[in-house]
């Protein structure tokens, strides 16, 4: 369970200029240490992935457009949406990928 992300991960998008960190947005109720699971729902531009500053596309403020999550979990699921990996990736409509830097939460968490 160490590689799954939680509230607070720190995002990168390839093509943009500054980090930015996941909202989750898809549940309430299933944490680990005491941070929310993230889940493939969680995916929306600017309520659950911020801004990363300027688009290096655009050349002006990035404003994502974000599509699904990539390789989520195949057996963990938080009421039939699949939980977010480390692996995991984002693609933007506008052409850059959004990886997981960071997972949002020490590795000896507990999941609740």
């Amino acid at each position: 369970m160490a590689d799954i992300i939680t509230e607070g991960a720190l995002l990168l998008c390839n093509k943009g200029a500054a980090p930015s960190q996941l909202k989750v947005t898809s549940q309430q109720f299933s944490s680990y240490d005491d941070k929310l699971i993230a889940t493939e729902k969680d995916a929306a531009p600017e309520s659950n992935i911020p801004s990363f500053g300027a688009c290096m596309i655009t050349r002006s403020k990035c404003t994502p457009a974000t599509m699904k999550w990539d390789a989520p979990a195949d057996l963990e699921d938080v009421e039939g949406s699949k939980v977010l990996l480390k692996s995991s990736t984002c693609k933007c409509a506008i052409g850059g990928t959004i990886s997981i830097k960071d997972k949002g939460h020490g590795a000896q968490g507990e999941h609740n």
